[in-house]
């Protein structure tokens, strides 16, 4: 499963954190964005992961799942970024 994520963290150290773990789930492709591509195990563990650091009264972290006929309709145009298709991160 493809997801986008990103994060509107207000802390520097919360959001160093963030972008830790979400490093070891998938790519960066925007400062606050990370695609990943991996299954639903594996992302309840990222989400678990992420409410332990997080304030939930001032930080947002958004998941959007996208389908795989959606994943096919992924453009890019400029720098190539993110996941490439045989990637499977856990």
């Amino acid at each position: 499963m493809h997801y986008t994520v990103a994060y509107d963290i207000t802390d520097d150290k919360r959001r160093n954190k963030v972008a830790k773990i979400l490093k070891d789930f998938g790519s960066r492709i925007q400062f606050s964005v990370f695609e990943c591509n991996t299954d639903r195990r594996a992302l309840l563990r990222l989400q678990n992961r992420l409410e332990k650091v997080i304030d939930f009264s001032e930080d947002t972290i958004t998941f959007y799942h996208l389908c795989g006929a959606c994943e096919k309709q992924i453009n890019r145009i400029g720098v190539k970024k993110g996941l490439d298709e045989q990637s499977y991160i856990v």
